[in-house]
């Protein structure tokens, strides 16, 4: 039995590992378990950030090994799978087939079962919604040893429970996907400078209608008149090109930093520079999908560089009306705190609903930034930024989060009543625990 953590390591609750490899012994290994444990949680690969992937038992049962090609129709695209296999590994099939994930999220690392739980969304969130839009079934198994599929037409309130249900229905044994057909495995991407908060409003106003893709880099450190600045990047599927698995170079992080290699200095100097590197207002250029969707997967363990006390990532959406006000007061907070994130992310997000009862995205801007792990700074900060979230109409992401209170999660996610409805008794996770119970 091996110990696994959240992606954030934070809070720092290691959980004891209970393997799953095989469908015909999912019911046998769960019932081990949660006899001696009482409440278990299903665990993929361990890319969530904060609490919702961890058992409030401090038991897991981890369904990576469970990560077989059931079947694939490469004439319609349609692919069946088990939980536990990674985007990265059904692009390795699907793209030398002409067929590409509709919604990829930012690390192809992620379990199919672990995508579907969160609803995960990506840079086309304006053109093809959440990734629980493109699940066509899959079969779910219920502590009690009951098994059934659900689709959105059979079993369909738990079909609806599941998809972003942070795991609290049953163990997805297998499901069903959608594919979107590609000509290439390149993209041809284009990248603006923009000067502040108000010139990326109007750039993705002007560009989001004409692209599959569309975010932005945003200086979190940047004040004043160039509150907000940064890059605009732009993508679409190259027309002609290869179709083929983009290989990269890969390096790995040795070891956890003593300290996060990240502070108010290097932080500032960092976007500067990031500012600056590209020369022109508008670069254009033909790059290969695993370096556009997914640039921080080529350093393994990446989160060992915010140190020993790990960090927490902090996610939210502000609906239309207010995402322009809201948006530049979160930016202004976070410049004013003197912390912040070298990877801030700044999107609009589409107007196509989910399947999902619990799915984050709603139409508007969402904005991510990963802060180390200080508890008073961070408490601080992030009292004030709930606030702005608060009283905009926004929520955060569940698969981000570390401190949500209850208050903000019952309000911001009325349905959540009809998950717990549904919720196996053996399933309980930190996260579910802390924001339902309190």
């Amino acid at each position: 039995m091996s110990k696994v953590h959240s992606w954030g390591r934070y809070p720092y609750a290691p959980q004891d590992a209970h393997p799953l490899a095989w469908r015909d012994s999912a019911a046998t290994v769960w019932r081990s378990v949660s006899d001696k444990e009482g409440t278990t949680l299903m665990f993929g690969n361990g890319r969530s950030y904060g609490d919702s992937c961890l058992a409030s038992s401090g038991h897991v049962i981890q369904t990576l090994p469970m990560d077989r090609l059931i079947l694939a129709d490469w004439q319609s695209g349609i692919l069946r799978a088990e939980p536990g296999l990674t985007l990265g590994q059904i692009l390795e099939v699907a793209i030398p087939r002409g067929w590409m994930l509709p919604v990829t999220p930012g690390t192809k690392y992620v379990t199919l079962g672990g995508a579907i739980a969160n609803d995960v969304h990506g840079k086309n969130h304006h053109v093809r919604g959440t990734f629980g839009r493109h699940v066509r079934c899959f079969g779910l198994l219920r502590s009690d040893g009951t098994q059934f599929e659900c689709t959105p037409q059979a079993h369909a309130d738990f079909f609806a429970a599941t998809i972003g249900g942070l795991g609290m229905t049953g163990l997805i044994t297998w499901a069903e996907i959608q594919l979107m057909p590609v000509t290439s495995s390149l993209l041809e991407v284009t990248s603006r400078r923009f000067a502040n908060l108000d010139e990326f409003f109007t750039l993705a106003e002007r560009l989001d209608p004409l692209h599959e893709y569309s975010v932005a880099w945003v200086d979190c450190q940047s004040r004043d008149a160039a509150l907000g600045r940064g890059i605009f990047m732009v993508g679409d599927h190259a027309s002609e090109g290869r179709l083929e698995v983009e290989r990269r170079k890969t390096h790995t992080m040795p070891f956890t930093a003593p300290i996060p290699v990240f502070n108010r200095l290097t932080l500032r100097v960092f976007n500067e520079l990031y500012y600056r590197r590209q020369k022109a207002d508008e670069l254009k250029s033909t790059v290969g999908y695993d370096s556009y969707f997914y640039p921080l997967d080529s350093i393994l363990e990446w989160n060992r560089i915010y140190g020993r006390a790990g960090f927490q990532q902090y996610q939210c959406v502000i609906p239309v009306p207010n995402a322009r006000d809201a948006t530049r007061a979160i930016l202004d907070a976070i410049a004013s705190s003197g912390t912040g994130s070298f990877l801030a992310v700044l999107k609009r997000c589409g107007d196509m609903p989910s399947p999902g009862l619990l799915s984050f995205p709603l139409e508007g801007t969402s904005l991510a930034l990963d802060f180390p792990q200080r508890d008073t700074s961070n408490r601080k900060l992030f009292d004030r930024l709930d606030a702005i979230v608060r009283e905009s109409g926004g929520r955060i992401y569940p698969a981000k989060d570390a401190h949500m209170s209850g208050e903000d999660f019952r309000a911001s996610y009325p349905r959540w009543e009809q998950v717990e409805a549904l919720r196996d008794p053996a399933l309980l996770s930190r996260f579910w625990e802390r924001t339902t119970r309190a």
